[in-house]
């Protein structure tokens, strides 16, 4: 890098607002799980900030002009997240009464050729209508034996949900296997 890019890139971590200890201060504009909510004035690393959090739009430079607009909007705020989390849990109950079936190619014990995973389980959810991302599937394992399984859905970090999720032998078209009848 030239001393010149580099004096660009330094004078841009300049007008960046420091922390107390030394990272960048950023109000955050949406949840970011592990970090904090909405609102939420943070202090992250500075790559975190610029490769991450500022690029996606999840949070915005905490300058004083931004942090008067939040503490002016902090009670709609509250209520667009009491809504969206009224929304997240309504979500929830309805997974509950979800059951969905996936079928594997298993043996006479019952012991998959595969395993089932979250991309098996988000296809089958995507069949019956219900769209999630593969990160919300919190499995504890691959499921790797036929059976029924309770899996957590992650929905938000204040809400989970329970999915009945049946393992089932995959099953033979007709005539497909020599000497059937």
């Amino acid at each position: 890098m030239s001393k010149s890019a580099t004096r660009r890139a330094n004078s841009h971590f300049k007008r960046l607002p420091k922390g107390q200890n030394g990272g960048i201060e950023l109000l955050l504009i949406h949840n970011v799980e592990h970090l904090g909510r909405q609102g939420d004035l943070v202090e992250v690393k500075s790559g975190y900030a610029l490769n991450y959090l500022l690029p996606q739009g999840l949070a915005t430079i905490a300058t004083d002009h931004h942090k008067r607009m939040v503490e002016k909007h902090r009670e709609k705020l509250r209520a667009i997240e009491l809504e969206k989390l009224k929304s997240y849990r309504e979500q929830a109950d309805e997974l509950a009464k979800q059951s969905i079936t996936i079928e594997a190619n298993a043996n006479d014990e019952g012991h998959l050729y595969g395993s089932v995973g979250p991309h098996e389980i988000v296809d089958a959810l995507k069949a019956s209508g219900i769209t999630l991302a593969q990160d919300q599937i919190r499995l504890e394992g691959p499921l790797k034996e036929l059976g029924l399984y309770t899996v957590k859905i992650h929905l938000h970090s204040e809400v989970d949900a329970s999915l009945k999720v049946w393992v089932v032998p995959t099953v033979a078209a007709e005539g497909g296997e020599p000497g059937a009848s």
